[in-house]
């Protein structure tokens, strides 16, 4: 398809950045970037515009993966593993996702952001500090890691919206994290998943790269501001944005799926 004008990139662009920010504070970028894709591209296939905002997310989750990996110093012994399984996960996922049936998405995410909503504000300590399970560190730890990986980048690899939520989720209610050591693995476990999209998507031919490529800056400077938010507010602020972001994908979704708009 040929490229959209200049108001429509930067109507794009602002998507992108905001989608960053959201993404890299507590995930979820990709349910503010999509519907922008779909909405600005209407003459674009559903490949296209996927392969496109794989392209931008992939920025953002450059950086802030960088940030906080500088700020947080994650421990390597779990999000290397947690990086190679959900790697693993999002390229079989994606290799399955048209087997699943497309009006099947928006009741499975909805359910599913429901119930993660519910538990994080039923368990108000939930995240406030590290508390390992599993046998601490242990082997049994990282097993659980890698599973998560590999569940998650599956769903990522297949269905996609929400993807950092759950990663999120998953470190801190499974595995014990604080809501901020949890973002900061969650965005380079994201991080592995965006990159085997791509690695899918790229020799396709699928990416519209001048509309991925202004989307991606504006990405990557959201997901370095929200990066740099979090790590500065703590496990607190984060816990609180990530209800706040759910809840709102819970409305929006909720609509689509009961056609209140």
């Amino acid at each position: 398809m040929s490229d959209p004008g200049l108001d429509v990139l930067v109507l794009l662009g602002f998507a992108a950045l905001m989608a960053g920010f959201v993404d890299a504070a507590v995930g979820g970028g990709g349910l503010i970037q999509l519907p922008a894709l779909l909405l600005g591209l209407p003459n674009a296939s559903p490949v296209e515009v996927l392969a496109t905002n794989k392209l931008s997310s992939i920025c953002g989750t450059t950086a802030s993966s960088a940030t906080y990996y500088r700020r947080v110093r994650p421990d390597r012994a779990t999000f290397v593993p947690l990086m190679a399984l959900a790697f693993v996960g999002s390229a079989l996922g994606a290799a399955v996702t048209f087997l699943i049936p497309r009006d099947a998405f928006d009741p499975i995410v909805l359910v599913a952001l429901v119930v993660v909503g519910a538990y994080v504000v039923f368990r108000p300590a939930l995240g406030e500090e590290t508390e390992l399970r599993f046998a601490g560190a242990g082997h049994r730890h990282v097993a659980a890691a890698m599973a998560t990986g590999f569940i998650v980048g599956f769903y990522d690899g297949a269905l996609g919206p929400g993807t950092g939520s759950f990663f999120l989720f998953a470190l801190v209610g499974l595995l014990g994290y604080s809501f901020l050591e949890a973002s900061a693995k969650a965005r380079m476990a994201n991080w592995a998943t965006n990159f085997a999209s791509l690695c899918v998507f790229v020799p396709q031919g699928a990416v519209l790269w001048r509309v991925g490529l202004v989307m991606g800056a504006c990405n990557l400077a959201g997901g370095y501001l929200g990066a740099r938010v979090a790590v500065r507010r703590g496990a607190r602020f984060v816990r609180v944005f990530f209800l706040v972001v759910v809840t709102g994908f819970v409305v929006r979704i909720g609509g689509d799926v009961l056609s209140v708009w």
